[in-house]
């Protein structure tokens, strides 16, 4: 199974869209995962799956906007909200 560590600014329309069906009210606390990265950094995410990878997906403010910005963007007939969807980061 491949994992892979994703940036708000870094998601793409396919990620969005599971993050979308797994929290459609939001995340709580316990959906939260905590870990510390190389630079012995705190790192707050939340995790989706697909069929063979694993997202941690940082969360923040910024999450919590493109997401909602995401789902009422499907209710206004296809207007771009300015995501940058192109790529993602690899762990």
């Amino acid at each position: 199974m491949i994992r892979k560590i994703v940036d708000y600014q870094k998601l793409n329309e396919d990620i969005l869209t599971l993050l979308i069906n797994k929290f459609p009210d939001g995340y709580d606390d316990d959906d939260i995962i905590v870990y510390k990265n190389l630079k012995n950094e705190i790192v707050e995410a939340v995790e989706v799956k697909t069929e063979d990878t694993i997202y941690l997906v940082k969360v923040g403010k910024r999450l919590i906007q493109a997401m909602e910005n995401f789902d009422s963007d499907d209710d206004n007939d296809g207007i771009d909200d300015g995501l940058d969807t192109s790529a993602i980061e690899e762990d």
